[in-house]
């Protein structure tokens, strides 16, 4: 790749549709090598682990295409040093430790939950106006999350909810939310910054805040009884998932804008579950499918251009 950006488009957006698959393949995979990880290691371990593979590549990156990470300014500093409490170290903790209590599969599916958490945020702390067709998406989505949620017993579910919704089920619902903090903070973060530096480091910042809490649980930990598998699925993590889903990603956002990109983040889910299916031999449950469909329908509700403020 030439240094000082990333590589222009291609004239046919056929292979930007094609990594932008393989992007959302990469995702959906994180939830089974997470599923792998967090069996073994505690949340921060595998969290720590996981960044400790990305960001000396995320760093590499950023030489190989900006010439080396920019010195930031003060309020630079505290940009990212929230990107990376929130995306990195908040969303990472949770994401293992949600995994280690659910089915890959099963989490997966609250990934989609993202845009809807995200836009009510910003409704709630920067007054972003969600018009009705907006507020009927977000509706149609919490109601799927909520199919998910209970496997399709909402009556069941309103009699016990606790029978419905577990550790689990909060931990990812504080994932989601802890993503949603990062996107509304990146904002503010890429001002000055590219997304390649600002992402670098984030993800500095959260591997420092990561090692700091897996010092206190690495005693705990008999790494000989930890297998290859482990490991293998942590290079996954943090090559596939982060850096190399990451390059492609925004290799979409440049050659075919972001809203068209951001679509193809809907497929996370359903690569999760299939993959789960596949490799860890997960159900698929008719509640998962019914569910996933209400959510991704309602984030398409949500994503439509224009919706807020004219209707």
């Amino acid at each position: 790749m030439p240094a000082g950006g990333l590589p222009p488009a291609s004239p046919s957006v056929l292979p930007v549709y094609l990594r932008l698959v393989l992007v959302a393949l990469f995702w959906g995979g994180t939830f089974i090598a997470g599923r792998i990880v967090s069996r073994e290691l505690p949340s921060m371990t595998a969290a720590a682990l996981r960044f400790a593979v990305a960001v000396p590549l995320l760093v590499l990156l950023a030489w190989r295409l900006e010439g080396g990470l920019p010195r930031l300014t003060r309020k630079q500093l505290l940009m990212t040093f929230c990107l990376g409490l929130t995306g990195i170290f908040l969303y990472n903790i949770c994401f293992f430790a949600a995994l280690s209590r659910m089915p890959a599969g099963r989490t997966a599916l609250f990934v989609a939950l993202n845009p809807i958490v995200t836009a009510l945020l910003l409704a709630l702390l920067l007054g972003e106006r969600l018009g009705r067709v907006k507020w009927v998406g977000i509706a149609i989505a919490f109601i799927g999350a909520a199919v998910v949620i209970t496997r399709g017993d909402l009556a069941g579910a309103w009699r016990d909810i606790s029978a419905s919704i577990g550790l689990g089920e909060l931990l990812m619902m504080c994932a989601v939310s802890s993503w949603a903090a990062y996107t509304i903070v990146g904002r503010f973060a890429l001002d000055g910054l590219s997304p390649v530096a600002a992402t670098a480091w984030a993800s500095i910042w959260g591997l420092i805040l990561l090692a700091a809490g897996a010092a206190f649980e690495a005693g705990g930990v008999d790494w000989r009884a930890v297998g290859w598998p482990v490991f293998l699925a942590i290079a996954y993590l943090g090559i596939f998932g982060t850096v190399i889903g990451f390059i492609w990603y925004y290799q979409g956002v440049k050659a075919i804008g972001p809203s068209r990109t951001a679509v193809f983040n809907n497929l996370v889910p359903v690569f999760g579950i299939l993959l789960a299916a596949l490799l860890l031999g997960e159900p698929v449950l008719l509640s998962m499918v019914m569910g996933g469909l209400l959510v991704v329908g309602g984030v398409t509700l949500t994503n439509r251009q224009g919706a807020a403020g004219r209707r």
